[in-house]
């Protein structure tokens, strides 16, 4: 049995009996004015972070959504989307797909706004999209992609890629981790099934973004997510396991490289009332201006009056690029 193989039967039990904190954390349930998101979809709710944001959502975006679980996200995104076939949920397990139907036709009971139609369910593998090329604006994913091996982690990215239209995004939820794991981890297909095993350093994360094209990458939020010790795992030292909310930005590649926002910013003290380095850069006398980290390493080398702050890993838009 392929690590894949063991994802899809863990997943086909857990749409079948709800499993409450399976393979993640209890991650926030927004409650939207308005929305009644159903006891089971709740119970189902096997994300490590959230991929929906307001801001993502104006212009009423067509929307991709793979991993659909108990469809609580699909749900919300309803809720600012709520035009017929403009959200498409793919989940490659049959038995889930039929959880999130069953979810949704409670939540149209619940919502008075909810119409089931606004809500596209298909059957497809997160490998193979059955999406056609640049027609959708968000594709989303919430603590799917660090199940996959290298390979098909890039193929994964690869092909929400293809399906963005130029300057989509790809939102993601992730769990991560900085520490190195033994093999015998990283070879359990139940854990790599739970959310655990599969987890890298956020660098390589990022990369793999980039790599596959991506000129813009904001890391928005960062927290503490599991711990794996040595009385429970195989392992011979303590494991920290972080979540990490990403949305990564089909914007052409910058020629000098991806921007890729961590949370930093610039601050500018000189004499002067403004600071411009003719680059696109301008920085008001004591006024923060978010930066990428590749502007914060060039600012930071001109030997000017500057600060720039440590990556934060909370970064919501505005500032240099």
């Amino acid at each position: 049995m392929s690590y894949l193989d063991a994802t899809h039967d863990l997943y086909t039990k857990a749409a079948e009996t709800p499993e409450i904190g399976l393979c993640c954390t209890t991650s926030p349930i927004w409650q939207f004015p308005g929305l009644s998101i159903p006891n089971r979809m709740q119970e189902m709710n096997y994300g490590c972070g959230t991929t929906v944001s307001a801001s993502d959502l104006v212009g009423n975006p067509k929307i991709l959504y793979v991993g659909v679980g108990g469809a609580m996200e699909l749900l919300q995104f309803a809720y600012f989307s709520r035009e017929k076939g403009n959200i498409i949920g793919v989940d490659s397990v049959d038995r889930m797909l039929q959880a999130a139907e069953e979810n949704l036709l409670v939540a149209e009971k619940e919502n008075e706004w909810f119409e089931r139609d606004f809500i596209e369910l298909k059957k497809g593998d997160a490998l193979n999209l059955p999406i056609e090329d640049e027609s959708v604006d968000i594709a989303a994913q919430n603590c799917l992609f660090n199940i996959f091996k290298a390979e098909d982690l890039k193929k994964a990215i690869s092909e929400m890629y293809r399906v963005l239209k130029p300057h989509g995004r790809l939102v993601m939820s992730d769990p991560i981790c900085e520490q190195p794991m033994s093999e015998t981890l990283r070879n359990d297909d139940r854990l790599r099934a739970e959310c655990l095993s599969g987890a890298i350093p956020l660098k390589d994360y990022l990369k793999a973004l980039t790599d596959a094209g991506f000129g813009t990458i904001e890391v928005r939020a960062r927290h503490s997510y599991r711990i794996l010790d040595a009385k429970h795992y195989s392992t011979d030292h303590l494991i920290h396991i972080e979540s990490v909310e990403v949305c990564a930005i089909k914007d052409p590649m910058p020629p000098d490289g991806p921007c890729i926002f961590t949370g930093k910013t610039a601050i500018y003290f000189g004499e002067e009332e403004y600071f411009d380095d003719h680059k696109g850069h301008l920085l008001l006398k004591h006024q923060p201006l978010a930066v990428c980290d590749k502007t914060a390493a060039q600012l930071g080398g001109l030997n000017a009056d500057i600060h720039i702050s440590e990556s934060t890993y909370h970064y919501r838009g505005g500032g240099c690029c």
